[in-house]
């Protein structure tokens, strides 16, 4: 796959010039054996008094920006280019990937995976525990990857993708009594469904690199590409293997990885404050879109020229 660009640009307007508190950025890709990046801008308005890059605990890139200017509007415009070379799911080793349920992870790997096992959604009735038991076989064994497989496309067949306009996440089983939501509530309901099961399993959020036929979350853009979130299942010998139920695809074939949680809370692209009051806030506004143009070509269209590669210092 040629390297792919990715901008993403989130606007904030209100209704008369406020001040801002701290925002806090995860706008870069991760680094890893699949994916790298090979440039990385960003412009904020007004300028920031200070900019910096930090990683958190699970090595996502974060940005921290802080500000002195008062202003009706907040801008934020990512820009960065990344080699892309995911490993096809069906390559996968069925000898890494096959071994039979119930999953037995080595002692030595248990003490990194304890709260990728922990269920985060209350579920008093073990609703999602027995809905995700359905898919065992009645006699008979079953490999740990087929069992995964099944519950991403029962998920992706199952259910019914609706855009959503409030912010966070439907609890597991929420969607689960509903039969509909979005990407992100997708994710989190199998990540539910497979630790009850005795997986570990965290949430993964990024980039779609392909068009939608219509946005995957209410601040989305159809236009090459899309914000995105699925799941991650960990399996002895052969790591994290990445399902995304609302596509029913597995790998990361047409997924940009961003961040990588065990809780969707800690993978918020953009967050912050303003001084003002809730009056003042008129509108956010997101656009993104994921091409294979060099980032030169694509500020040249926006009549700009090729910012400092500021992310990356």
């Amino acid at each position: 796959m040629p390297p792919l660009t990715i901008r993403h640009v989130t606007t904030y307007r209100y209704r008369q010039p406020v001040a801002f508190g701290e925002h806090r950025m995860m706008l870069r890709p991760r680094d890893s054996q699949d994916q790298r990046v090979v440039e990385a801008s960003i412009e904020i308005s007004p300028e920031p008094t200070s900019l910096r890059f930090v990683q958190d605990a699970f090595g996502n890139h974060i940005g921290i920006a802080r500000f002195a200017n008062r202003s009706n509007e907040l801008r934020f415009e990512s820009l960065v280019r990344v080699d892309h070379t995911p490993i096809d799911a069906a390559s996968l080793d069925p000898e890494l990937a096959g071994s039979e349920f119930p999953v037995v992870y080595d002692a030595e790997e248990m003490p990194d995976l304890a709260q990728y096992l922990e269920r985060h959604h209350p579920d008093p009735r073990n609703e999602v525990g027995e809905w995700a038991r359905q898919f065992l076989p009645v006699s008979g064994s079953i490999g740990t990857f087929a069992l995964l497989t099944r519950l991403s496309d029962a998920i992706n067949c199952g259910f019914c993708y609706r855009r959503r306009e409030a912010k966070g996440i439907q609890p597991a089983v929420e969607t689960l009594r509903l039969g509909h939501g979005s990407c992100r509530d997708f994710a989190m309901l199998m990540i539910e469904a497979v630790r009850s099961l005795g997986f570990a399993a965290r949430f993964a959020s990024g980039y779609l690199a392909v068009p939608l036929d219509e946005p995957d979350e209410p601040t989305s853009s159809t236009a090459g590409g899309s914000t995105h979130a699925w799941a991650q299942a960990y399996l002895p010998g052969a790591g994290w293997i990445d399902f995304d139920p609302t596509s029913g695809s597995i790998g990361k074939s047409d997924l940009v990885t961003v961040a990588v949680v065990r809780d969707p809370r800690h993978a918020t692209p953009l967050h912050g404050t303003f001084i003002g009051v809730a009056s003042d806030h008129l509108a956010m506004e997101v656009q993104v879109s994921v091409t294979s143009d060099p980032p030169d070509a694509i500020w040249a269209t926006l009549g700009r020229p090729h910012p400092d590669d500021s992310a990356n210092r």
